[in-house]
């Protein structure tokens, strides 16, 4: 066992060798041990207000052997992805790609936020697109109430009518034209993941 490792539990120790793998993959990966704890990274993000954990909270968690509860924050769903962390970071850290690596543990070992469903609807969206080729609104909202609050549903039903009746909501269901070809990459895809799941 590695001396850092000493304070945690074998769940933790396992959650952080199994991000540590996934980090090394990133080019200069291995910088978020480098981090300066200057916050640059929370200033420049322009979502940090609807995080429950802070980026540079999030390293420090990470360096404390906290991952459950980073794993458990809203805070890698929340990221938007911009790069303005990264960009900015004085200490060189991938701070967004780091963000990428947690939401991939989260997803692998099925450890999500308790009270935030972002997992749900990022799961019901990638299963539309694979299925038709782009998003389809109305089965977007469906398969996420059905996987949430299902009851909540019948409380949309006097909006969803009015968006309709103003053209916001199409209910005719629209394809790419070469459903088959996409269908076949993304099975390429997911096949490459099964021989190598840390790719």
């Amino acid at each position: 066992m590695a001396s850092h490792d000493y304070y945690m539990t074998k769940r933790e120790s396992d959650l952080r060798s199994a991000f540590l793998e996934q980090v090394q993959l990133v080019p200069d990966g291995m910088k978020i041990k480098q981090c300066i704890q200057c916050g640059t990274c929370t200033g420049s993000c322009p979502v940090s207000f609807a995080m429950d954990i802070t980026p540079r909270k999030t390293i420090a968690l990470f360096r404390a052997g906290e991952m459950e509860t980073i794993l458990r924050s809203n805070t890698i769903w929340v990221c938007a992805s911009c790069y303005a962390c990264t960009v900015r970071c004085p200490a060189g850290i991938k701070i967004t790609d780091t963000m990428y690596a947690f939401k991939r543990i989260a997803m692998e070992k099925k450890i999500y936020p308790k009270h935030f469903n972002i997992h749900a609807l990022s799961t019901a969206f990638i299963d539309i697109v694979n299925t038709f080729g782009r998003n389809q609104e109305v089965k977007l909202l469906m398969k996420f109430g059905m996987k949430t609050h299902p009851l909540k549903l019948f409380a949309q039903i006097p909006l969803g009518k009015r968006l309709h009746s103003k053209g916001r909501i199409p209910i005719k269901t629209s394809m790419i034209r070469d459903r088959k070809q996409l269908s076949e990459i993304i099975a390429r895809v997911l096949k490459k993941q099964e021989q190598h799941p840390q790719s």
